[in-house]
């Protein structure tokens, strides 16, 4: 459910917002840029946008909520013009942007070009062009569940188990269809959540904060931890949720903040209460951990990066004496808010699916961040 108030800043970012938060990690451009011509970072990144649009227009053209093509022809004429024009019309504002860096509230960054596309897809009356795929591989993570967390389970030693949980959140960070490359992958082949466990990128990560993590972890339970989750599917059933129930298991309360509008394949506020409900038992337990200390949350967000000095008044109520937060995500935690500052613990953890994001942290594709600061 949409919220009807006016959004409000993260309570536990470190202030004052105003000045010291920016949700951009990469800087796409400088001061002494010309404000009238783009940089290269902005060409770059509007280049990967734009290589995003076949697959955008793919998903599109599949989308069950509109009429079928070839059952009624004239319906067919008009999804083929919203189609074409979502690609023309979003196409001609990318190469307008790359002209002239203002001419769409500019200049471009990851948080501009995301709701570009997004208004473009909703004015042509695409609200959820991926909740067919969402909805498949939710309900194949689903059969997989019970058996990810039993494999948790029989590790005994606690640092080694919460290594595996990790590795598993950044295993199911993989399925991630706002990737070109990606989708490609996905489409053609599919994904696998043991496979992606088996082969993520050796250690050191680019960002490899693993070890700090694992040590406190043993030595210190957190009362109450926010996590802002991402993807449908193996991410968040695969790879969140074992993450979750451990720490509900160590008697932590958790809050899981989802968009609230679709974007991508990320999950929502509504999908996600589904799938826990469904995943629950009838005692209210996730394979066997009482669940009643985790609660969803709609972050009032509706991209698949987040502003954080913009969220719903609900999260921020329930966010105000947490003493943990995890951003997840490619687009959350490491595109626009790897280096926030926040007042308690945090964790960003991704995996890097942009050759552009794994060039400016010095890092290979596909390489894992987990970045964990201590307040």
């Amino acid at each position: 459910m949409e919220s009807s108030s006016p959004s409000v800043p993260f309570p536990l970012l470190l202030g004052p917002v105003e000045s010291t938060y920016r949700p951009c990690t990469i800087p796409y451009r400088f001061p002494s840029d010309n404000p009238r011509k783009a940089t290269p970072v902005e060409i770059q990144w509007i280049e990967l946008f734009l290589n995003s649009v076949p697959s955008f227009k793919q998903r599109a053209e599949s989308d069950p909520t509109v009429p079928d093509a070839p059952a009624k022809a004239e319906k067919f004429a008009q999804r083929f013009v919203s189609v074409l024009s979502l690609r023309l019309v979003y196409t001609a504002m990318l190469e307008e942007l790359k002209k002239d860096p203002e001419s769409h509230g500019g200049p471009p960054d990851c948080i501009l070009l995301c709701r570009l596309r997004e208004l473009i897809l909703r004015e042509l009356g695409f609200r959820d062009i991926f909740k067919k795929v969402k909805d498949e591989e939710n309900a194949k993570a689903m059969t997989l569940f019970e058996g990810v967390v039993q494999r948790n389970d029989e590790i005994e030693d606690d640092g080694r188990r919460v290594e595996n949980l990790v590795r598993g959140v950044l295993a199911g960070n993989i399925f991630d269809l706002g990737s070109a490359q990606l989708a490609e992958v996905f489409a053609k082949d599919g994904m696998s959540f043991l496979a992606s466990c088996q082969n993520l990128v050796s250690r050191p990560w680019v960002v490899d904060d693993l070890d700090a993590f694992v040590s406190k972890w043993t030595k210190k339970s957190w009362e109450k931890a926010v996590i802002f989750v991402d993807n449908s599917g193996a991410d968040i059933i695969l790879g969140i949720l074992p993450f979750v129930r451990e720490l509900l298991r160590r008697g932590t309360k958790v809050v899981l903040a989802a968009n609230d509008m679709p974007s991508i394949n990320d999950v929502t506020y509504p999908e996600l209460i589904e799938i826990i409900n469904k995943l629950k038992d009838a005692d209210g337990k996730l394979a066997g951990v009482d669940a009643s200390d985790l609660i969803v949350a709609n972050s009032g967000n509706d991209l698949p990066v987040i502003d954080l000095s913009n969220v719903s008044p609900e999260l921020a109520f329930m966010a105000n004496d947490a003493d943990l937060v995890v951003l997840e995500g490619m687009g959350r935690a490491i595109e626009t808010n790897l280096y926030a500052q926040m007042k308690c613990d945090s964790i960003k953890i991704g995996m890097v699916k942009h050759p552009e994001v794994a060039q400016f942290l010095g890092g290979r594709l596909y390489d894992c961040v987990f970045k964990f600061n201590e307040a």
